[in-house]
């Protein structure tokens, strides 16, 4: 049964695109079975597993819409190489209108859930990007969801939102998912050169009661360039610091103690 993992956070621009890209590929590069779902209107996560976003005949929004099955929007081996054992359920701005055009269907926060319930016994794991905002998208991916990923930004406001955000989660597994927990917290665009980046990390572990993986993704520019690529960081440059990175975590979440509870 495949572990899902909601990868979220309110605030844009804490790196969570490119957590979801690179812990999917750095999963499937170790062997792994891995879907990633994209659920972010914006289709970031689409175009940097290599995919064209507007030249889609399906997407994850013509699923939940019941417009095809999810056999037929899911793209297998989005990147071309049939060495990682990876999927794609893609999105593209036609996403945007599931706010609206889910307001009268009966039980929507359960829409994804139900999605997944058919393939997720073939995967090992399920890796959802969501949107930077609390709504129906986010609420689906996290009712759907065994645990969330939260990245931070190592920066002055690291922590601006964080409460909204575990208050969200603790509300969805009160009254959506009581098996829902939080995966644990992962700083990103971590800078070793400034003493900024080493202050945020230590504020963080003083002042949230939650789970931290040990490995720190840094400030990359090849991190940064892989996405106009259309490539992970472990298949555009794979000896970066980025790479090595998202490997580490990868690992991390392989061996994490909480999903003995799951």
């Amino acid at each position: 049964m495949g572990r899902i993992i909601a990868v979220a956070n309110q605030k844009g621009g804490v790196g969570k695109t490119t957590t979801s890209i690179n812990l999917a590929a750095c999963l499937a590069e170790k062997g792994q079975k891995v879907l990633a779902v994209d659920m972010d209107p914006q289709g970031n996560l689409t175009s940097g597993l290599g995919v064209d976003k507007n030249d889609l005949q399906y997407t994850i929004y013509d699923a939940m819409c019941e417009e095809c099955n999810i056999g037929e929007c899911m793209i297998v081996h989005p990147l071309g190489s049939t060495k990682l054992n990876l999927s794609l359920l893609p999105a593209n701005r036609e996403l945007a209108g599931a706010e609206v055009d889910f307001v009268d269907v009966e039980k929507p926060q359960y829409i994804l859930k139900n999605l997944l319930k058919s393939v997720r016994k073939n995967f090992d794991f399920i890796i959802i990007d969501c949107p930077p905002a609390l709504g129906i998208l986010t609420v689906n991916s996290m009712t759907a969801a065994d645990t969330v990923l939260v990245p931070i930004q190592c920066e002055f406001f690291a922590l601006d939102g964080l409460s909204q955000l575990i208050y969200t989660i603790d509300l969805i597994k009160k009254k959506l998912n009581k098996a829902l927990e939080i995966e644990g917290v992962v700083f990103t665009m971590y800078d070793a050169r400034t003493n900024l980046s080493l202050e945020v990390v230590e504020n963080v572990k003083n002042n949230l009661d939650q789970f931290i993986y040990k490995t720190i993704i840094p400030r990359n520019v090849r991190l940064a360039e892989a996405p106009s690529f259309g490539l992970p960081i472990n298949l555009y440059d794979g000896r970066s610091s980025g790479a090595q990175g998202y490997r580490d975590l990868a690992e991390e979440v392989i061996n994490n103690k909480l999903y003995a509870n799951l």
